[in-house]
């Protein structure tokens, strides 16, 4: 290891750990066999993430979220999404068992603050000074509908098994955002 940096070390802890998850529990993972499996010392663990919460964090925020930013500054949403979606679909093992992580630090609530914190950079870096014309809508409550809507979709969508393609899936998810309830319960109740 010597000579790597942060970043190729955090890397080798994700992989470490996702192969990990896909055996076992995470909650049943010690820090122990994350750093045994890539071939480190458990002090290292700690010079880079607290707990094995924080490195899933770093999961979805470095692997799953950074990836999308240059697309979504570029309002290129659909390919965003659906490269956030085929990212899980070619994880799905690590996947499920991460959206079984409950209470406190469920994936979940990881999740959705993680893409929160995005979504949140990406509208005040980029928006221009102008009236708003609902005032109660800023951009952090925006940001949160968003994070919360799309980690429900998502985490659905795993916790189904996949069931459908990760295109179904930005199909499915662009019909709920761009339909009102009005309009779908017209639709539906028919």
């Amino acid at each position: 290891m010597m000579g790597q940096g942060r970043e190729a070390v955090d890397v080798l802890l994700a992989e470490s750990f996702k192969e990990l998850a896909r055996k076992q529990p995470i909650e049943k993972i010690t820090i122990k066999e994350i750093t045994d499996k890539a071939g480190l010392i458990r002090p290292t663990f700690y010079n880079h993430f607290q707990d094995k919460y924080e490195l899933v964090e770093w999961i979805i925020t470095a692997q799953l979220l950074k990836p999308l930013e240059p697309l979504l500054q570029n309002g290129m949403v659909n390919e965003a999404l659906l490269l956030l979606f085929t990212s899980i679909e070619r994880e799905q093992e690590f996947y499920a068992r991460a959206c079984r992580m409950e209470g406190q630090n469920s994936f979940e609530s990881i999740a959705k603050e993680c893409v929160k914190r995005v979504l949140l950079r990406i509208l005040t870096e980029n928006s221009a000074e102008k009236a708003v014309e609902h005032i109660w809508l800023t951009p952090e409550l925006i940001a949160e509908y968003y994070a919360q809507s799309m980690c429900y979709m998502l985490i659905r969508w795993v916790e189904s098994g996949m069931t459908i393609s990760a295109k179904d899936l930005l199909c499915a998810y662009n019909y709920m955002m761009k339909h009102s309830m009005d309009e779908v319960f017209k639709e539906f109740c028919k």
